[in-house]
């Protein structure tokens, strides 16, 4: 998918130059001669970069690039005919990724930009999902809300039950000791008593609440003579943990 530029100058030559090297780059160009325009389509269009002006009929660029960084980090490339340092330093101060002074080549303009977007994609975070779910999401745990979902019901479950299935959840297939599952309970500092045969009763609660059949489980099973495992089948959309 072509990444969105929203080209935002009131000098119709320099608009026409520009959008042309942009689509013959591969990008989309949406365009705007004014501030309050810029302002309505910056927010509907939600580019991936603005060009910006500073010298604007309307509403002066630094206001735009104020108002914009109150509700977006989208990158800001500016574009002006001061030159002096004063004037660079305080773009970049109120929140403009790069500084173009005019007259400039547009191929300059073009490299910069690329340059901008790859620095954007690169800081960008690793989507992660907040949710585990199995078996299309007949069970889901919500690692943000530490809540659990089970047949299309909520479950209440106790602090200790929520870190034993959240834990096990997470690693799928992976064998856990009576002594794993008690240290992955005290981790960060959650203070717990119990004793190794403690976890036994914990996992008989939770396979009440989340199994259709407690007697014949399909999430927490009994590995003979080493502990516990996790055997739901995770969804698609599930992270790695």
């Amino acid at each position: 998918m072509s990444q969105k530029i929203l080209l935002v100058d009131d000098e119709r030559m320099i608009t026409e130059v520009l959008e042309a090297y942009l689509r013959k780059d591969g990008f989309e160009v949406v365009t705007s001669d004014n501030g309050v325009d810029a302002l309505r389509k910056a927010d509907s269009v939600k580019p991936d970069l603005i060009v910006l002006d500073l010298m604007l009929p309307d509403i002066s660029g630094e206001d735009i690039c104020r108002l914009l960084r109150k509700e977006s980090d989208v990158p800001i490339l500016m574009l002006t005919a001061k030159s002096g340092e004063e004037e660079k330093i305080s773009g970049i101060m109120m929140g403009a990724d790069d500084y173009v002074t005019k007259p400039f080549s547009p191929r300059e303009v073009i490299v910069r930009i690329q340059a901008i977007l790859r620095r954007s994609k690169r800081a960008a975070p690793a989507v992660q999902t907040n949710q585990l779910s199995f078996n299309n999401h007949e069970l889901v745990i919500d690692l943000y809300k530490k809540e659990v979902a089970a047949h299309g019901n909520s479950i209440s479950v106790t602090p200790i039950e929520y870190r034993l299935l959240s834990n096990m959840a997470k690693n799928p297939g992976r064998v856990y000791s009576r002594m794993d599952l008690l240290d992955k309970i005290q981790e960060d500092g959650f203070a717990y008593e119990g004793y190794e045969r403690s976890i036994d009763t914990h996992i008989k609660n939770l396979r009440k609440k989340i199994e259709c059949d407690a007697r014949e489980p399909k999430y927490i099973l009994t590995v003979f003579g080493m502990g516990y495992k996790f055997g739901g089948a995770p969804d698609a959309e599930n992270a790695a943990f």
